[in-house]
Order: C-alpha cells, then sequence, then structure tokens
C-alpha cells in the first residue's frame, strides 16, 4: 500500500469533469484500489458519483491511497492529475 496527500488546485474544485477524468484513469488498475480519503470520507476513486459526492472543494487535502498490484504506478498517475489540476 502507498499513499500521497495532495491539495486540489481546481478552482472549482472536483466537478464533473475532472471527477470523470479521475474515475477512467483510476479504473485503467483493475488489481489496485484506489480511495480517496477527504473531509473525513473515504471515497473509491473508480465511481464518479462517489467523486461528486464527496464535494471536493479547491484547497482540500485529499489522501490518495492505492493497494495492489501496479499500485505505485497507480498513485503516480492519480498524484500528476491533482497536480495539473486535471488539464484545467
Amino acid at each position: 500500500m502507498v499513499s500521497n496527500t495532495i491539495t486540489v488546485v481546481n478552482e472549482q474544485g472536483l466537478h464533473m469533469r475532472p471527477a470523470g477524468v479521475l474515475a477512467k484513469a483510476a479504473s485503467g488498475y483493475k488489481e489496485c484500489s484506489i480511495t480517496l480519503n477527504v473531509n473525513g470520507k473515504n471515497v473509491n476513486a473508480k465511481a464518479v458519483m462517489q467523486i461528486m459526492s464527496a464535494g471536493i472543494k479547491c484547497g482540500s487535502e485529499v489522501e490518495i491511497v492505492c493497494d495492489g498490484k501496479e499500485e505505485q504506478d497507480a498513485l503516480d498517475e492519480i498524484s500528476g492529475l491533482f497536480q495539473t489540476g486535471f488539464g484545467e
């Protein structure tokens, strides 16, 4: 298991488009569970609706936890998406 804590830089937080980008990237790691820990909630990063329901706003601290096959690759990719603001 590997983890990284990162701050959300998107002005509008994780709305539908970045949540979709995140879920699509996370879903590419079939044998790895990817969880976001934010605001006291544990969210499955492969589920768009869970990401949306977490209400992740700009400036929120998010812990990304990856466990399973290719966990480091998954963490690196997901962390990179957060750092670049999901291309926004």
